[in-house]
């Protein structure tokens, strides 16, 4: 059975604005969900009451270690984005644990080759 998508709560919503307010990168929707991207290059974003980060595959279990709260990002069953995980509201609610974790983030989007957008076909 299909799970229905929930939507991401107006104060998600703008404290994922507020964070990135200061933070050169692209806001786009995805799925109806914000996000954000660098060099076309997707860093956050919120999924329906969570939020996502992109962090290096190599240093992600370290980060689980660290933070319970944390797991696989899986949109869908089956459908693992590598890349990413989500956080929980107690870690992105506690800037000492929220902002190494964003900045970690930024690091390692901003080392990733800019994307290139693909020419539409005729």
């Amino acid at each position: 059975m299909k799970k229905k998508w929930e939507k991401t709560p107006a104060e998600l919503s703008a404290f994922l604005a507020g964070t990135m307010k200061d933070i050169v990168a692209e806001p786009r929707k995805m799925f109806g969900y914000p996000v954000y991207f660098i060099n076309g290059n997707m860093l956050i974003g919120a999924f329906g009451a969570g939020l996502f980060l992109r962090i290096d595959p190599k240093e992600q279990e370290a980060v689980f270690k660290k933070h319970k709260e944390t797991g696989k990002f899986e949109p869908m069953p089956g459908r693992v984005m590598k890349e990413y995980i989500v956080i929980g509201e107690s870690i992105y609610r506690d800037k000492n644990k929220f902002e190494p974790l964003l900045l970690k983030a930024l690091n390692y989007t901003a080392s990733l080759p800019p994307k290139i957008k693909k020419r539409k076909k005729l």
